[in-house]
């Protein structure tokens, strides 16, 4: 292994819509889902909806159509796979949940490439219906972090380090791995504060996780490199890879680069952009 750790978040990073509503919209639970909403936790509404579709007679043939029909740069998967050819250890941590991930990821060919995936458990009931639950269950015990920007659901921040403990523990050599993270929603702020001066975030420029760091970028200690679209994220990222494996090589590094935060953002979906986080809002 390169010492190098590629974290991804799935949604609006390695593909460009949110999977949950791509599902939702593609076997026609738009409605429902917007009733529901202002009142169910993000995490339980999706785990409602896979009932009401199994309820409707809806196949998970047909949810795994819609899956391998959501759209994603061309540009993603190949940054994928350089990263993996450069030895990088490529894991996943998404809100979504493992049936969708593993759905997609394994029709683009690039489940392979990673070796874990952190996200919402799924599975498969008895009668064919599927099931998604929290990765923390906030019934059993929350997960208490304080950033305010977790959905009682997940907190990324808690998981990356678990990560950070597996990678360094798993590491050939006594020096800390080194990590790049990407992602774009609120979920993605807490991870982006746990990672280290040597470290690097990458922020999808115009999503709600810029938009934090942007407010404070002096709480962050790893360099921060947005990007727009799959071109400057396989752009970024695969120099990114390189420049971390000639520093660990011995040269000095270079000093960070100033955070341009000028307004020139996207527009931000609803569910993303809330400062203060509803109960049916995903982050």
């Amino acid at each position: 292994m390169a010492g190098i750790v590629v974290v991804f978040d799935f949604d609006k990073t390695i593909i460009d819509v949110d999977s949950d509503n791509w599902v939702v919209d593609s076997l026609g639970l738009t409605d429902l889902f917007e009733r529901l909403l202002p009142t169910t936790p993000w995490n339980t509404l999706m785990d409602t909806m896979m009932g009401e579709l199994h309820a409707r007679g809806r196949t998970l043939a047909e949810v795994t159509e819609a899956l391998r029909a959501a759209p994603i740069d061309p540009r993603v998967p190949a940054a994928v796979r350089a990263a993996h050819a450069l030895g990088c250890d490529l894991r996943v941590l998404s809100d979504a949940n493992a049936f969708f991930i593993h759905t997609v990821l394994d029709h683009h060919g690039l489940l392979d490439c990673f070796s874990q995936i952190n996200t919402n458990p799924s599975r498969v009931d008895a009668h064919g219906r599927l099931r998604i639950g929290p990765c923390h269950d906030p019934r059993a015990a929350p997960h208490g972090c304080g950033v305010g920007t977790c959905p009682p659901n997940m907190c990324k921040g808690l998981v990356l380090d678990r990560i950070l403990r597996e990678a360094e523990a798993e590491a050939a050599s006594s020096a800390k791995p080194r990590v790049i993270y990407l992602g774009d929603g609120r979920g993605d702020y807490c991870p982006a504060l746990r990672l280290a001066r040597t470290d690097f975030v990458m922020p999808r420029r115009g999503y709600p996780v810029w938009d934090l760091i942007c407010e404070d970028p002096a709480r962050l200690q790893a360099e921060v490199h947005p990007w727009t679209d799959g071109a400057e994220l396989e752009e970024t990222l695969l120099r990114l890879v390189r420049r971390a494996l000639v520093e660990d090589a011995a040269l000095p590094p270079p000093p960070p680069p100033p955070l341009d935060c000028k307004l020139e953002s996207m527009p931000v979906a609803a569910q993303d952009g809330m400062p203060i986080v509803p109960l049916g809002v995903k982050n």
